[in-house]
């Protein structure tokens, strides 16, 4: 029994150690690739410069428009999401009857494994002439990629959401109401700051399913690197960015793209360690 309980020990330690590997390795591809660019190029011309055209002479690569271009779509998708993967969960958790709760549960998992150039279809069949019709443009913006994002990440918001709020003990909940606190009233107030922990690595996982999304986004974002002057007009965000032109893309051009990379990458460690933040200063407290 022991041998057995030490080789497993080992096999544990060594899946982990993979794990931590295979982040040390992507880390050292993107940003031995990457640096270099941005030092070529010069890192304030990279993150601050308007214009990306690598076919220039010399060659333009200004990211700024993709920055702001996912900025703006994440916060967008963020802003229609969150409320409504919330109030989703709160229903599932505390007001679904048992009938309704599977069919539910089944349509928040299958919204979760429905592959990204669906929701691409999805998006240029349904969203682009509603929003064309609804709002006026040619229905190829900011706002589409904001409304399809929006709803890609509500099987994340979900799920992580409503296993948080199942998690906090009802001695919360009935205690507020034996106080005399109304069902809405003890969720709001009682269960959901008790679930905070839990809710916020929800949106922090919407976040970077939002921010990290490329096809869905190339489809009906409109994939134009500029500066965004409007939620119904079309911009390029840092993902889409690398997918349109890795193709063909070589030497500065390459490398160039990869340094978008490093930018993106460096953007989702700073969400993780905000997050990391908020939840250590909510357990301080």
């Amino acid at each position: 029994m022991k041998i057995r309980e030490n080789v497993m020990k080992y096999v544990f330690f060594l899946a982990a150690l993979v794990s931590v590997a295979a982040v040390l390795l992507i880390c050292i591809f993107l940003f031995a690739n990457g640096v270099p660019a941005m030092a070529k190029i010069g890192v304030f011309d990279f993150l601050l410069g308007k214009e990306w055209k690598p076919s220039d002479i010399p060659p333009l690569f200004g990211i700024l428009p993709m920055i702001l271009g996912s900025v703006y779509v994440t916060a967008g998708a963020l802003i229609l999401g969150v409320p409504i993967g919330l109030l989703t969960a709160v229903y599932m958790s505390r007001y679904c009857p048992k009938k309704i709760y599977g069919f539910l549960r089944m349509a928040v998992d299958l919204l979760a494994g429905i592959p990204s150039v669906v929701y691409g279809f999805f998006g240029i069949i349904i969203l682009v002439p509603f929003v064309r019709n609804t709002f006026g443009g040619n229905g190829i913006s900011i706002l589409t990629a904001c409304i399809l994002l929006g709803i890609m990440i509500l099987p994340t918001i979900i799920s992580v959401s409503e296993s948080a709020i199942n998690a906090v003990s009802s001695n919360y909940y009935e205690g507020a109401l034996a106080l005399g606190a109304t069902k809405e009233s003890s969720i709001f107030k009682v269960v959901l700051p008790a679930a905070k922990s839990g809710i916020l690595a929800g949106v922090v996982l919407g976040i970077g399913r939002a921010i990290g999304e490329t096809m869905a986004v190339l489809m009906v974002v409109g994939n134009q690197a500029r500066m965004p002057k409007g939620i119904l007009q079309g911009v390029r965000t840092l993902t889409t960015n690398i997918v349109a032109e890795m193709g063909y893309a070589a030497d500065l051009h390459r490398e160039a793209l990869i340094a978008t990379g490093v930018v993106l990458f460096v953007f989702v460690l700073i969400i993780n360690v905000i997050f990391s933040i908020i939840k250590n200063g909510g357990k301080n407290r």
